[in-house]
C-alpha cells in the first residue's frame, strides 16, 4: 500500500486532531481502539483531500475503508478510497459506518446495508450508576451480593498496575482456552498492547483488588463530548456479581459526568448479545456498510 501507511503511536496527535474535527458515533472510531487491535484489522492510513482515510482489514483478505474523517471534501476522500481499493483488491465499501454519515452518503451513490452485528450499545450513564428500578433488579440485587460478600479495594490503572491486570488476563484466558480461539487471542493481544502503552494512549481505567490481586478490570475514554467507551473489561467470575460491580464502580467514579456510556458491539455472539441487552440500552448505535453503487 503505497499511498498508505500503517498506523503508529507516533499518530495520535494527528488521528486527535481529524478526530476533534468530526466527532465519531461509532466506538471503532478512536486512535486507542485503532491502534490496541491493529494485529488483528492492520489499519493503514493517508490525507487525501484533507480527510484522514483509513482502511482495514475487515474480513480474511478482504480490505475496507472507514468513512473519511475531518473538515475537508469527504465525497473526493470517499471516491479515492473506492477506487483504491477496487484497484488493489478488486472490490470496494465502506465499512462501520455511523448512522449521520450513511444518512448523508448513502443515495445516489452508494447502497446502504445494516451491520446489525457490530452496532454498539448505548446506555444512560446514571441507569448504569444508579441500576434503578425494576428493569434492573437482577443487576442490583448482584451488586448488593458481590458488596456484602467481598471486602475490596477500587483503584484506577496506572502503568505500575498494568502487569497485574495482565497476570487476571493471563488467568482469564487459560480459563476460556483463549490458544484456540483466533478472535479470543486478538483480544488478548490488544489488551497487551493497550496497557503497555497506556501512558501515551491516555485511556482512563480501574481495577477491584480483592484479598490483594486484581479480580477485575476496565478501561475506556470520551468517545464524543456526551459520550464515553468502554473497550475492555474483563473479571474473575469466581467471585459473584464481579461484572456488575466493575461496571457500576467504573461508570460511578470514571464517568458520572457524561450522558451516555457506549459498550461496543456484541458481534452476533449470542451470549454477548444477551448481556448487553440485559442492561437495558438506551439506544443502538446502528452501523452500516455502504456499497458503490454500479
Amino acid at each position: 500500500m503505497s499511498d498508505f501507511k500503517p498506523i503508529s503511536l507516533e499518530d495520535k496527535p494527528l488521528f486527535d486532531d481529524f478526530l476533534s474535527q468530526t466527532p465519531p458515533e461509532t466506538s471503532e472510531l478512536t486512535f486507542t481502539n485503532l491502534f490496541m487491535w491493529r494485529r488483528r484489522y492492520q489499519p493503514q492510513w493517508t490525507i487525501h483531500a484533507d480527510c484522514l482515510v483509513i482502511l482495514f482489514l475487515d474480513r480474511p483478505d478482504v480490505w475496507r475503508t472507514f468513512q473519511p474523517l475531518g473538515r475537508g471534501d469527504v465525497e473526493k476522500a470517499l471516491a479515492f478510497a473506492i477506487e483504491y481499493l477496487s484497484t488493489h483488491f478488486g472490490h470496494a465499501a465502506i465499512s462501520r459506518v455511523g448512522p449521520s454519515f450513511a444518512q448523508k452518503y448513502a443515495s445516489p451513490h452508494y447502497e446502504m446495508i445494516e451491520d446489525r452485528d457490530n452496532s454498539d450499545y448505548v446506555y444512560l450513564a446514571q441507569d448504569l450508576i444508579q441500576l434503578p428500578g425494576n428493569r434492573f433488579h437482577k443487576k442490583k440485587n448482584l451488586f448488593n451480593q458481590f458488596m456484602k460478600k467481598y471486602d475490596f479495594e477500587y483503584k484506577e490503572v496506572d502503568a505500575a498496575l498494568a502487569p497485574e491486570l495482565l497476570q487476571l488476563q493471563e488467568s482469564w484466558c487459560e480459563l476460556k482456552d483463549c490458544a484456540s480461539d483466533e478472535s479470543l487471542l486478538d483480544e488478548d493481544h490488544a489488551i497487551y498492547q493497550a496497557l503497555k502503552f497506556m501512558d501515551v494512549l491516555k485511556f482512563r481505567g480501574a481495577a477491584l483488588m480483592i484479598q490483594g490481586r486484581v479480580a477485575a478490570f476496565s478501561f475506556g475514554e470520551m468517545l464524543n463530548p456526551d459520550t464515553a467507551v468502554i473497550h475492555i473489561e474483563k473479571g474473575d467470575p469466581a467471585f459473584t456479581g464481579i461484572y456488575v460491580a466493575m461496571n457500576k464502580l467504573f461508570c460511578e467514579n470514571a464517568w458520572s459526568h457524561v450522558t451516555y456510556i457506549n459498550r461496543e458491539q456484541d458481534l452476533g455472539i449470542d451470549g454477548l448479545r444477551k448481556a448487553k441487552q440485559s442492561y437495558n440500552p438506551h439506544h443502538l448505535v446502528t452501523k452500516y456498510t455502504l456499497i458503490p453503487r454500479k
